[in-house]
């Protein structure tokens, strides 16, 4: 067992601050600063503005937390094109 049990929310990003830091509205209503989680960074995820996400907090100190998942969007893409854009030309050559 942990010395110190990790608290669960979600929530959304209403704005990026300075240092990797975010505002998040919480679904509870209560607005937090979190910091992006390590993973996060390796993998390079990045985080924008009125993205769903869950949050890890202390229980300790309700204000800050730490930012660890990036919720898909569920909304489809506007245009009929698949993701990541049409294939480049030139790249293979045929001889």
């Amino acid at each position: 067992m942990a010395k110190e049990e990790l608290i669960q929310f979600e929530g959304l990003v209403t704005e990026i601050l300075p240092d990797a830091r975010y505002r998040v509205q919480l679904d509870a209503g209560h607005e937090i600063v979190a910091y992006t989680a390590g993973k996060m960074k390796k993998n390079r995820i990045k985080t924008l503005a009125g993205d769903r996400v869950t949050i890890e907090m202390s229980p300790y100190d309700l204000e800050k937390g730490r930012l660890i998942f990036r919720h898909k969007d569920e909304r489809p893409s506007s245009s009929g094109a698949p993701r990541g854009g049409p294939p480049r030309g030139g790249q293979f050559r045929r001889r």
